[in-house]
């Protein structure tokens, strides 16, 4: 296994991940969507045996192979690729990862009894088992009313399961070479919302400034790097674009920004398009 991705349940009831894009189905990630749960497609249906299931995949095999001559490339390597990371997986030593129930109660409860503390319990159990990259999607953010106690409940459910994470990379020596990450796509407007003459205690969307941690990896711990302005609004001392911060996790895990380059629809794609510098203070 490389990569996966814990998406679960959010409080509104939908549920979203981020896709590969223009990098294929080879850098698509394997979605869990219960933590903690069996997942069904890690193994063959109920009722159907190893010995059959696998009789069925050399049938499916052999029958992508007579129509790859009658498709594009794209459409038919796609396909074998999906294909074959789905059997790799179902048939990996490393699936005892996703039976987080089998740690000691102690430990479950340092994470949270939550989907968020089961996820980043599978997220450490599956860094210990060598996955290259794990995502970890908590939903819920989107603040318009009732700001307050929404935000209350999230503290209580991420603060132990994150703190738990660290903690347990740490004292494995895990984090020295394991970077995390937490972020979201913007921030919000220190003001409450109102509607009409009322106000709806909840915060709009805000662009202009907002806040990234980052642990492990290279990150350099401790340090605050760039400020808003008095208000809290937009960022004033030090300010950083997601390009930058692109840079800097690509920098971090020994890649060029500016010479990696990813070729689709004949043109040559940077991961930070044409922008981006490394955030120098942050890293150690």
């Amino acid at each position: 296994m490389s990569k996966l991705t814990i998406c679960s349940w959010n409080v509104n009831g939908l549920r979203a991940t981020i896709k590969a894009g223009y990098l294929g189905q080879k850098c698509e990630a394997h979605f869990v969507g219960r933590p903690g749960e069996k997942d069904p497609y890690l193994a063959f249906p109920s009722g159907i045996t190893n010995e059959r299931g696998n009789k069925r995949l050399d049938i499916l095999k052999k029958m992508n192979e007579k129509q790859a001559g009658n498709l594009p490339v794209e459409e038919t390597s796609g396909a074998q690729t999906a294909l074959a990371d789905a059997v790799k997986l179902m048939r990996s030593p490393a699936l005892d990862a996703f039976e987080v129930r089998k740690e000691k109660p102690e430990v479950l409860e340092r994470y949270g009894d939550s989907e968020f503390g089961r996820s980043a319990l599978l997220a450490r159990r599956l860094v210990e088992k060598g996955v290259r990259f794990v995502q970890v999607n908590r939903g819920g953010f989107d603040v318009h009313s009732n700001a307050f106690p929404a935000m209350r409940d999230h503290g209580e459910i991420m603060d132990p399961a994150l703190a738990a994470l660290i903690e347990d990379l740490a004292q494995s020596g895990l984090l020295k070479k394991t970077m995390i990450v937490m972020l979201s796509e913007f921030g919000r407007t220190p003001t409450v919302e109102m509607s009409g003459s009322k106000s709806k205690l909840g915060r709009d969307h805000n662009h202009y400034g907002f806040s990234v941690w980052m642990a492990g990896g290279g990150i350099k711990g401790g340090t605050v790097h760039g400020s808003t302005d008095e208000f809290g609004f937009a960022a004033q001392e030090n300010p950083t674009s997601i390009h930058d911060l692109h840079a800097t996790i690509l920098h971090l895990l020994g890649i060029n920004h500016e010479e990696l380059t990813y070729r689709y629809a004949g043109r040559d794609f940077r991961l930070t398009d044409v922008y981006g510098e490394v955030i120098r203070p942050v890293v150690a």
